[in-house]
């Protein structure tokens, strides 16, 4: 007994000395001008890892979401467009897949990937505007921001706005520097990036150019060439999609104008009011936790016991900061201020439908805003806290994913969780198809939450058409569809299902109808039944 206890404090010593020695390396790596790339690739590497293994548990009783799907299937075409929205993300995941295979797993990782991507391009924008060690906490709050972990689990458009349009910020802000020619052709190609994965960025844009036009530096800026290269950049780059548009009778914007326009002013408050609320919610977990980090003290509570204000009064300083470059900072302030105000109240003026997802893409910057201000002191050990947290958290997370997916299972009156299984319909159907006409089922037609999951999940991957839709992505056709033979699906008990069968009985009055059910298990849950009528044309059979 007097062993144990003797050996007690020195394994104790030796535990502290190596998380001292751990801390120590942490904070100089992150400080270093060439170890602190290592250290941020390979921090952004483990989050990759980490969260895909965490999304991949807690999404496992459930099917990819329908955004994703739907990426999918436009990457099965490179086209300039998919009838609603630009074609970078449906690009982006057709090359994926190339590479990848078209499971649950796989999705979740290009999510992480791209929201890794965009961490990595918010720890460089820090570093134009704050020193090294600043800009490493930025990247440890991005990771902890829900945005880029659990929020973050659904590929789209939305999603990869967190590369496109960090990669702008950081373009505007190496032009604003440099002002030469060859900056203003970046900040050219990467804003028409950021127009090819979505129109709502010209909410950053615009930003950014008010942003330009507000700052004390602006004449120097605007008399180079850069702002100028920039805009000819973006509009020649743009000339290939502009012509689709054109083409398609500018269907991405009939698409919006019909989708989102509201008629009730109330709505739109609530809906503006709602769109601030969750915004603010998702950053509370990183700004509270930062700030917990830069307050905390070794027997903090004696201090806020003597001065009720210390905790809040221990990270300020009135000296002055040389990790803080006031002119990119200020660049910064302006951009997060305008796009954090000027979407709701947009959509409160315009009476706009405005999404709370719209905000996923506008508020990356808030930890750098927050950061680089240059009275906030940053000590060494802020880093390692937060670090520290960041991992605790994630690990946390890793352990309670199954638990997590059993617990947050939606159930029906009778307990039966409600989950859709559609690759078991996708599965059962190609078999359908295969022992009817010995050929890849090519073309599905059904509304896209359940067509594009017939692409995504079925062995043959068939093409999908949507009944009714007035900007159709084009990947096919009705024409292709008639040719090659289809299967139409509507789900019985969903809100569209007499849309549905009306279009069906329509256009297809002498198919095969089929009435099918699916139902999804999941460690020993059983989920409701799922009723689905199915219709299939054989090829050649409609004329």
């Amino acid at each position: 007994m007097s062993t144990i206890a003797s050996s007690a404090p020195p394994k104790r010593r030796g535990i502290l000395s190596i998380g001292r020695r751990g801390a120590a390396r942490l904070v100089a790596w992150a400080c270093d001008p060439h170890l602190s790339t290592v250290l941020v690739v390979g921090f952004t590497i483990a989050h990759v890892v980490l969260w895909t293994a965490i999304l991949t548990q807690v999404k496992a009783a459930q099917d990819i979401h329908f955004d994703v799907s739907e990426g999918y299937a436009w990457g099965q075409k490179f086209l300039w467009g998919y009838g609603k929205h630009p074609p970078l993300s449906g690009w982006i995941s057709g090359v994926w897949f190339k590479f990848f295979p078209p499971v649950d797993w796989a999705t979740y990782l290009l999510a992480m990937v791209t929201v890794g991507i965009g961490m990595i391009l918010c720890w460089a924008i820090a570093l134009r505007v704050v020193d090294r060690r600043r800009a490493f906490f930025v990247l440890v709050m991005v990771a902890i921001y829900p945005i880029f972990n659990f929020k973050g689990f659904k590929y789209n458009p939305d999603l990869l706005q967190l590369v496109t349009l960090p990669l702008v910020v950081l373009a505007y802000l190496h032009a604003f520097e440099k002002r030469t020619i060859r900056s203003g052709f970046l900040l050219g190609v990467a804003a028409a990036l950021a127009l090819m994965t979505k129109y709502w960025v010209v909410t950053m844009i615009g930003a950014i150019g008010l942003a330009a036009l507000i700052h004390p530096q602006r004449m120097l800026f605007l008399r180079s060439p850069a702002p100028w290269i920039a805009i000819a950049t973006m509009v020649a780059a743009m000339i290939p999609h502009l012509d689709w548009v054109r083409q398609v009778e500018y269907a991405p914007f009939r698409y919006a104008g019909n989708t989102y326009a509201i008629s009730s002013h109330w709505e739109s408050l609530q809906l503006a009011w709602g769109y601030v609320g969750h915004n603010i919610a998702l950053l509370l977990l990183p700004l509270g936790l930062a700030a917990a980090v830069l307050a905390w003290s070794p027997r903090w509570w004696m201090s806020v016991a003597r001065d009720p204000r210390a905790f809040v009064k221990r990270p300020w300083s009135l000296t002055r900061n040389p990790g803080v470059r006031r002119d990119q900072a200020l660049n910064i302030w302006l951009i997060q201020a305008i796009v954090a105000v000027g979407p709701p109240i947009g959509a409160l003026v315009f009476d706009v439908y405005i999404k709370t997802d719209w905000g996923i893409s506008l508020f990356f910057l808030v930890p750098l805003a927050v950061i680089a201000i240059p009275a906030l002191k940053v000590p060494r050990i802020a880093l390692v806290r937060l670090a520290a947290i960041w991992l605790v958290l994630s690990l946390v997370m890793l352990a309670a994913a199954p638990q997590i997916a059993i617990a947050s299972l939606p159930r029906d009156a009778n307990g039966n969780f409600a989950h859709i299984s559609y690759s078991q319909l996708a599965r059962e159907l190609t078999e359908v198809w295969h022992k009817r006409f010995h050929t890849r089922w090519s073309n599905v037609v059904g509304f896209v939450d359940v067509a594009e999951q017939m692409t995504f999940y079925s062995p043959d991957h068939p093409l999908p058409l949507t009944p009714y839709e007035p900007w159709p992505s084009g990947v096919t056709s009705m024409e292709e569809a008639k040719r090659n033979g289809f299967i139409g699906i509507c789900l019985v008990g969903d809100w569209k299902f007499e849309r549905c069968e009306s279009w069906m009985k329509d256009n297809l009055p002498n198919a095969e109808r089929i009435v099918m059910s699916t139902r999804r298990f999941f460690k020993g849950n059983v989920g409701t039944t799922t009723r689905w009528n199915v219709y299939v044309v054989a090829p050649g059979a409609m004329k």
